[in-house]
């Protein structure tokens, strides 16, 4: 089977930027947390099947619950970052992120023990009103992004994008997530909302189709999408409650269906010849990540 790229973007069910006006940031510590015991489910998921993954990990849920990320590391996945608390980049400025981002890294490598080298902007938010931001990921030690979703969408991506990865004048890869194409429209394939909501034979269709085309599946979810008794946020929107709930009770099965359609493993080694065999020392990146043994 062909290699594909399995992503997880690990953040709680409160974090969401679709409930950003529902749940205000200061709300978040009295939430009822469940993203480490979500985690846990998908890590033994993989384990049963034999699958690798990324996970870009927030760094407010590393530094709160850092026995994730360790067992991250030990059961051999690739630890990358998220940010630390779930910000859109075009909500920020070049400072704020490059702080945002220098301290999400450097709290995963010193729980993890391991070196990041990848980045997932909330949202997928990399886009024209942030151009400064591969700039300031480059200089905060980071290889490469995958931070663009390539399609049409109210509340993020670019339908003009490159499908494929490409280099970003910083010297940061960018590896989109993977889409598919029906005549000259671009269509979503690379999970989320759209994996609960659509047939799971579309998703190995346009994986194929992908494939034929010379690009590997980028494909991502998030622990909450396999939580269907998480609390309901009520007064969020009509059509945010939709996108975050539908079919949350049939995301873990149809997964675990997913994962023998392919082989499913972690960016840098999916995409080794794009970012591997180039990561930065120590020494550049300005930050030495500590030992997780023990």
């Amino acid at each position: 089977m062909a290699p594909a790229a399995m992503t997880i973007d690990v953040e709680d069910y409160y974090h969401v930027h679709a409930f950003k006006n529902s749940i205000q940031r200061s709300e978040w510590p009295k939430m009822e947390s469940r993203v480490e015991a979500n985690t846990h489910r998908m890590l033994d998921l993989f384990a049963e099947t034999g699958s690798k993954a990324t996970f870009f990990t927030l760094g407010c849920v590393a530094a709160d619950h850092p026995e994730i990320v360790k067992r991250i590391v030990a059961d051999g996945h690739e630890l990358a970052s998220h940010g630390w608390d779930h910000w859109a980049v075009f909500d920020q400025d070049r400072a704020t992120f490059l702080t945002d981002i220098t301290r999400a890294k450097h709290t995963l490598e010193d729980i993890g023990g391991t070196a990041v080298k990848g980045y997932r902007a909330a949202s997928f938010s990399i886009d024209e009103r942030s151009p400064w931001a591969y700039d300031a990921l480059a200089e905060a030690g980071y290889l490469y992004s995958s931070s663009s979703h390539p399609i049409a969408h109210d509340a993020y991506g670019d339908p003009n994008a490159d499908r494929g990865p490409h280099n970003t004048k910083s010297g940061v890869v960018e590896i989109p997530v993977i889409t598919a194409t029906i005549g000259k429209r671009r269509v979503p394939a690379g999970g989320g909302g759209f994996f609960r909501l659509l047939p799971l034979g579309w998703f190995t269709r346009a994986h194929r189709q992908a494939i034929t085309e010379g690009l590997t599946p980028n494909f991502y979810l998030h622990p909450w999408e396999i939580d269907p008794e998480q609390p309901r946020i009520k007064d969020a929107p009509l059509k945010s409650r939709f996108r975050h709930y539908v079919n949350l009770s049939k995301c873990e099965l149809k997964l675990k269906r997913l994962l023998h359609t392919a082989t499913w493993t972690r960016m840098d080694e999916a995409y080794h010849g794009w970012i591997g065999g180039t990561e930065r020392s120590d020494a550049q990146t300005g930050h030495g990540f500590a030992s997780n043994a023990g």
